[in-house]
């Protein structure tokens, strides 16, 4: 591994490894232990490394999505949990120039496989537990998957703010939201700035770790206001429905 990969990695990854030793098992792959039994392979390192990545993502939409059924976590859950997501984050942080692989499978093309890239981001975060506990673990799998969590959830059943958003100002205003969006940093840790107009007027901000998640942000902040708004206002709808229902009969006419 060239010392240069090795930098490049760790700052794509957001954490830098004191215990070059459980760093460098995590990117051994079992083609590369063949050729040097006495390194071992990151197989373990993977096994350990699933779990850990299930617990957080499973824990951050447990508690991020409380709306969102035991199917609909699941399947958020399995969008970002698989061979392809986790190959991309590990293309995505330079991983493949750092394998440790045997000489057929990198002549084969092996640092960019799925399965091998998939199974040693893994080992990485497995790596990372180990030297940084669980807190580390999080960080890192956080910063690198929060934004495909975002978009796995806001699916059909799932916090998709901006559609909310579109349908209540179409009914209040006639108009369609506008996002204004600016991003700040390097490539490797650009964060995403939004502002959302409803009517011409600013009503939410927020940022991300993507354009999407950006825009979700802001429109999340400008729905929950403009529906306090309706919900509470002198002019609201709910106190406008609440009265035409007594006029037509009370109670009875209200749950109807």
């Amino acid at each position: 591994m060239r010392l240069e990969d090795r930098e490049r990695f760790e700052q794509l990854l957001g954490y830098s490894f004191r215990d070059e030793q459980v760093m460098l098992c995590a990117l051994s792959h079992r083609s590369w232990c063949a050729e040097h039994p006495q390194d071992a392979s990151n197989e373990r390192l993977e096994f350990l490394g699933d779990a850990v990545l299930g617990v957080v993502v499973t824990d951050h939409l447990y508690r991020r999505y409380p709306d969102l059924a035991e199917g609909e976590l699941a399947k958020a859950r399995a969008s970002v949990v698989n061979a392809d997501a986790l190959a991309e984050i590990g293309a995505a942080v330079g991983l493949g120039p750092c394998l440790r692989l045997g000489k057929g499978e990198d002549a084969s093309g092996g640092r960019t496989k799925t399965s091998i890239l998939a199974d040693a981001t893994e080992a990485v975060f497995a790596a990372v537990y180990l030297e940084g506990g669980i807190d580390a673990a999080r960080d890192t799998i956080m910063r690198l998957l929060e934004y495909r969590i975002t978009d796995a959830a806001s699916g059909p059943g799932g916090d998709d703010y901006k559609t909310r958003l579109q349908e209540l100002a179409a009914r209040r205003f006639d108009r369609l939201p506008r996002y204004q969006v600016r991003d700040e940093g390097p490539d490797h840790a650009k964060r995403f700035f939004a502002t959302v107009l409803v009517g011409g007027e600013a009503r939410g901000a927020g940022e991300g770790g993507s354009k999407k998640q950006a825009e979700q942000a802001a429109a999340r902040s400008a729905w929950l206001g403009l529906r306090a708004e309706t919900e509470t206002g002198p002019e609201s709808t709910v106190g406008a429905d609440e009265a035409a229902a007594e006029a037509m009969g009370g109670d009875d006419a209200g749950a109807a």
